[in-house]
């Protein structure tokens, strides 16, 4: 008897879960617009700043002055995993783990088999950057574990997918084993934080591959986000924010100076920080309710484009450059070719992306309700 009141005692004894303060539903715009923004920093970087074959002549004659804001669209890369750990968070939120498969898997492949195939398509028929992948990389690059595999990548973006897809798979354990409250989360993100660092100064490869320390800050911070949004912020979740952000803008050091040798010259590093901090104060923004009013028509469409713009850009478009570097001014050339994308984009996602994503739901669906329910087999 005493055991059983001193047991209620002590539940009673123990904080409430926090309600939420923010309804988490309907689309959130702003980020809508804040992952364009990332893809076109990720598009400028490689057609302006980045020293590849598509351009005769390096960035600083191509471009005297563009190419130096240029130079630092890399780290929309860092912006779209500080997205991609609020969205994610968000969207499996009291979902089962089938459902999130499903939502993942419809999200990524579509677009991405059109993509792969039809870069390898242009560097095939136009191979002024060098030949096109083989047959059998082709093949490999359609299942998205290339990276994995050791096998090239038939576009050089897609080395972020990856990532992303191990984020997917580490979150997917969550769900799977605790499912997602705000203490399974806040436990996630900081075990994922603490094992990371361990993993950072082993130098161990598989280590490396599964917990991604060079990365994983982003994804940490932006979960971290989603719960102020969902909960309202408090101390720990800062913390959690502020030790992200030290630790990440340490770990993008290291990028910066390989960036260098792409670009071809030295760039100071605070821009970098500015750019990151600005990056957090935006997450922050939405997390804490400040964009809600940021609603305009045009930002779900935008949103919609970022994914298929992310995945054409980057050989597709160094194979136009090329063909035509001489013959258009390179001020007109550029212009005209992110429109081009963005409208090659919008028929991606209109005419690939939904109708086989719609078609794939169906029958993943399909799938996991006979796992549920096996049927009898002879």
């Amino acid at each position: 008897m005493t055991s059983s009141v001193t047991v209620q005692q002590r539940q009673k004894e123990r904080p409430a879960s926090p309600l939420p303060r923010i309804a988490p539903k309907g689309r959130l715009a702003a980020l809508d617009g804040l992952r364009l923004l990332a893809a076109l920093m990720v598009v400028l970087y490689h057609y302006i700043a980045f020293n590849s074959a598509a351009w005769s002549k390096p960035a600083t004659e191509r471009f005297p002055v563009a190419y130096v804001p240029a130079s630092y669209g890399w780290l929309g890369v860092q912006l779209f995993f500080l997205i991609s750990g609020f969205v994610i968070c968000m969207s499996a939120w009291g979902r089962s783990i089938g459902d999130f498969a499903t939502s993942r898997v419809t999200r990524l492949y579509p677009a991405y088999w059109f993509a792969v195939l039809a870069a390898t398509l242009v560097v095939s028929i136009w191979p002024v950057n060098g030949p096109g992948p083989s047959l059998s990389d082709v093949a490999v690059n359609l299942t998205m574990f290339h990276e994995p595999m050791k096998v090239a990548p038939a576009d050089g973006v897609y080395w972020t997918l990856w990532a992303e897809i191990r984020f997917y798979l580490l979150f997917a354990l969550l769900i799977a084993w605790r499912g997602l409250t705000y203490r399974t989360v806040v436990g996630f993100c900081v075990i994922w934080a603490m094992a990371a660092s361990v993993a950072a100064g082993l130098d161990v490869d598989a280590l490396d591959a599964v917990l991604m320390p060079n990365d994983c800050w982003f994804f940490i911070a932006g979960m971290a986000f989603y719960l102020m949004y969902r909960y309202g912020p408090n101390l720990l979740l800062w913390g959690i924010v502020a030790a992200t952000f030290v630790a990440g803008q340490h770990f993008a050091f290291s990028t910066h100076h390989n960036v260098q040798k792409y670009v071809g010259h030295k760039l100071p590093l605070w821009p970098l920080v500015m750019l990151l901090a600005l990056f957090y104060l935006a997450i922050a923004a939405v997390a804490l309710g400040k964009t809600s009013r940021i609603n305009w028509r045009w930002l779900p469409t935008a949103g919609a484009l970022t994914y298929p713009l992310y995945l054409l850009h980057e050989r597709i478009g160094w194979t136009v450059i090329k063909e035509f570097e001489n013959d258009i001014s390179r001020y007109v050339l550029v212009p005209a070719l992110v429109a081009l994308m963005l409208v090659a984009s919008w028929l991606l996602h209109r005419y690939v992306e939904r109708p086989v994503a719609r078609l794939l739901k169906r029958g993943m669906a399909k799938a996991l309700a006979d796992m549920r329910a096996p049927r009898e087999r002879a």
